[in-house]
């Protein structure tokens, strides 16, 4: 039997730290449901001191993976940053507290400002610190990619000798070659004594595109936990991509002498989640998840999948559930047919909401040939995103543009109080004239930092998909998505969703002052 590999999932965590990533606790909710259904091991569900958003995170999801998944919460290696950790998780049935300090020159004398002895001293306490909590706790030895080996070692052995259950070997900064790396952990594994009785973790990322590789060269080399986020979101280049090592140990498992629990068929619908809620879209040549990535456009390539599919795939599409659906749903479907299909996606709902969805279904279905899995996926989330922020909902857009005529937008819109308003203004375009028109309603205005339209299916007439990113006065930035066949109404509910955020957020942060 292979070694059992742990995944660690950080989406929520590491994952969130992307730019413009930031995710409130019901998206974060909806998130950690799906890492359940994948199978991964640990959830790590934020960083407690943080923010009494990342706080209350943890504590939901603590009391929702049930004893399903291991919940971890991030700390420094600093007292009242595992206090607030051991708070949060209080009634979580697997939790773990997941404290360290950085262990390079770089952090121990420029960031730190302390000595080899310092950091030793504060890495025992602080896990003896944690102990007095939980059980279960790992240490994260911050940018050991560039630490010198023999001090290493030495934090490491004395964190596993006072208590440590993990020990984590991040190359923060994706510096290290494979080969290195991995000889990095053999050398753990060979002299640090107790060693034996830990989990070794290995946290790498991607800014030389190479945090897969450094994972698995961990993994050959002793490391049993990886940890990493869908779609490989994290900071700057990102992390290790779960779908990457997750299917990489599959199909190399003996070679690796691995294997893992996720459930594979899971792995496509957690990356439209994430990518739904997020606003960040994968690449179209992503490995495992892209558009492309179980697309053949070359005549040879064609004739060959025909022939026998593994002449140019290693793997089956209906391993990642990405095998598509062969009912063809148009304007001339009914319920039946609509629920079958969105079941088949993994929908469930009452008849109220189903019913709302299908109209909204019939709508796209009028203005198109053939209604397509991701024109569903699109219905749904935006239903989900008009429930979750409904501080402000657009009622009505009605815009004249043209040339030389000068664009002008009417808009209408009611806010959470039942209050409805319309107003009308102008500007250089149909999308600055709706811009400018909700502006003059709402009660906070954000800075448009990015402006992305996206086809999100196939055929000139496909559904539309604008995404926009605004900051707040405090430089927070907030994503807002919308979806229409119609571009200039597509805009106006994405940026509506986005001041949406920016304010539940402005609110969330009053309350939690007074």
């Amino acid at each position: 039997m292979t070694r059992k590999i742990n995944i660690f999932d950080t989406t929520l965590r590491d994952g969130e730290q992307s730019p413009g990533a930031s995710m409130n606790t019901e998206e974060k909710l909806v998130i950690a449901q799906q890492l359940l259904r994948l199978g991964v091991d640990v959830i790590e569900a934020g960083f407690p001191i943080s923010s009494p958003g990342d706080f209350r995170s943890v504590q939901q999801i603590g009391q929702l993976a049930g004893d399903k998944a291991t919940v971890c919460a991030l700390t420094r290696a600093v007292d009242k940053d595992i206090d607030e950790a051991a708070r949060a998780l209080e009634g979580c049935k697997r939790p773990r507290i997941h404290t360290g300090l950085g262990v390079s020159p770089q952090h121990l004398h420029e960031k730190l400002r302390i000595t080899e002895d310092e950091c030793v001293e504060r890495a025992v306490h602080a896990v003896k610190y944690a102990k007095q909590y939980v059980n279960d706790v790992e240490f994260y030895a911050e940018d050991a990619g560039r630490a010198d080996q023999k001090f290493l070692e030495r934090v490491i052995e004395a964190v596993v000798e006072a208590g440590a259950t993990v020990v984590n070997i991040p190359d923060t900064t994706g510096y290290q070659l494979p080969e290195d790396f991995g000889a990095r952990i053999k050398g753990l594994c060979d002299h640090v004594r107790g060693i034996e009785n830990v989990t070794i973790a290995v946290h790498t990322h991607n800014d030389l595109g190479m945090a897969t590789a450094l994972a698995l060269a961990g993994v050959k080399n002793g490391a049993t936990q990886i940890e990493c986020t869908i779609n490989g979101l994290g900071e700057r280049a990102g992390n290790t991509a779960l779908e990457e090592v997750v299917m990489a140990i599959k199909m190399h498992g003996d070679e690796l002498d691995a294997h893992t629990d996720v459930n594979t068929r899971e792995i496509m619908r957690a990356s439209r989640l994430v990518t739904s809620i997020t606003g960040i879209g994968v690449q179209p040549n992503k490995a495992i998840v892209g558009a492309n990535a179980f697309a053949h456009s070359s005549g040879i390539h064609q004739d060959g999948v025909l022939k026998a599919r593994d002449t140019y795939e290693i793997i089956d599409p209906s391993e990642v559930g990405a095998k598509g659906s062969e009912i063809i749903l148009t304007a001339r479907s009914g319920h039946a047919a609509l629920r079958h299909r969105l079941s088949e996606l993994g929908y469930t709902f009452d008849e109220g909401t189903f019913d709302d969805i299908y109209k909204r279904f019939l709508d796209v279905a009028d203005q198109k040939k053939e209604v397509y899995d991701e024109d569903l996926e699109s219905i749904v989330q935006e239903r989900q995103r008009t429930q979750s922020s409904s501080v402000y909902t657009l009622d009505a857009l009605q815009v004249s543009c043209g040339h030389p005529l000068i664009a002008t937008a009417t808009v209408t819109i009611t806010d959470d109080s039942g209050a409805t308003t319309t107003t009308c203004e102008y500007g250089t375009g149909p999308v600055d004239a709706s811009y400018k028109a909700i502006d003059k309603i709402v009660s906070m205005h954000g800075d448009l930092k990015e402006f992305s339209v996206n086809s999100i299916s196939r055929g000139i007439d496909a559904l539309g998909e604008v995404v926009v990113r605004i900051a707040s006065e405090t430089g927070e930035v907030f994503t807002g998505r919308g979806s229409d066949t119609d571009i200039v109404y597509s805009s106006a509910k994405a940026y509506v969703n986005a001041i949406n955020r920016m304010v539940s957020n402005a609110r969330a942060h009053d309350e939690a002052q007074a």
